[in-house]
């Protein structure tokens, strides 16, 4: 069988992203937004609120890399707080970590060469992202840049409560691709995330040296080394020559 599928990675692989939660501006923006709700909390309050609940919702999780859900969080905060309307708490929360991720972001933009390079992929392969990331704003992000159009599988990880390396999240995409997991490469800028975790459910693997991740991890090794994501072409088509000639 032939390569039939490649799963990308989105923060730090397609998305070069920076965020900082610790500023003040975030938590006095929210606190401020909250008083039109009749939730009265000063920006110290807000803060030390959010990394409380956040805390103690990982200590309570049973899984190994446990994933937090951050609209979960705000949840938690406005049932404390008693908020009303009682019925318009899920939507509040929502815009809660819409707000709070916007607030904390200093930069969002594509690395070069994606829409170039997806487009390029989708010709030939099914595409399917895997990422560590929060649903209520990674898909407006991806929209937001013009990216989100390539991806019908989009496996995020706060939709399942754990993360990479765990490798059911790898499964999940090449169940829901319908290939083994031989017929799949993943692309990713994490050695120990995304290299490892996907080498452990069976992937081939393209390390994309980003500005972002973890550039080793014990003794793993990409089956493909790409210098930027212009290369990622390149590593795809080396590995499903490879995997052609039976030479794995």
């Amino acid at each position: 069988m032939s390569i039939r599928a490649v799963c990308l990675d989105l923060y730090g692989t397609m998305i070069n992203i920076e965020t900082n939660e610790e500023m003040e501006e975030i938590y006095r923006g929210i606190s401020h937004y909250l008083t039109y709700h009749r939730v009265f909390m000063n920006r110290r309050e807000v803060r030390e609120r959010y990394f409380a609940i956040m805390k103690e919702r990982k200590r309570q999780s049973a899984e190994r890399y446990p994933e937090i859900d951050v609209e979960a969080i705000w949840l938690t905060l406005l049932t404390q707080e008693n908020s009303k309307p009682v019925k318009g708490r899920e939507r509040l929360a929502k815009e809660l970590a819409r707000l709070h991720r916007a607030l904390s972001r200093t930069r969002l933009e594509r690395y070069d060469g994606i829409k170039r390079t997806l487009k390029s992929l989708q010709e030939t392969y099914q595409l399917a992202t895997i990422s560590d990331a929060q649903r209520c704003f990674a898909l407006p992000e991806m929209r937001a840049l013009g990216i989100k159009k390539y991806f019908d599988i989009r496996i995020i990880s706060s939709d399942y409560g754990y993360r990479k390396p765990d490798s059911r999240l790898f499964a999940m995409a090449t169940e829901q691709l319908e290939v083994a997991p031989h017929e799949a490469i993943y692309v990713g800028n994490d050695m120990y995330r995304d290299i490892y975790g996907a080498q452990q459910a069976g992937m081939k693997t393209i390390f994309v040296d980003s500005n972002q991740g973890s550039k080793s991890y014990n003794d793993v090794a990409p089956d493909y080394y790409a210098r930027d994501f212009y290369q990622v072409l390149d590593g795809v088509g080396f590995l499903a020559q490879k995997h052609a000639d039976g030479d794995d």
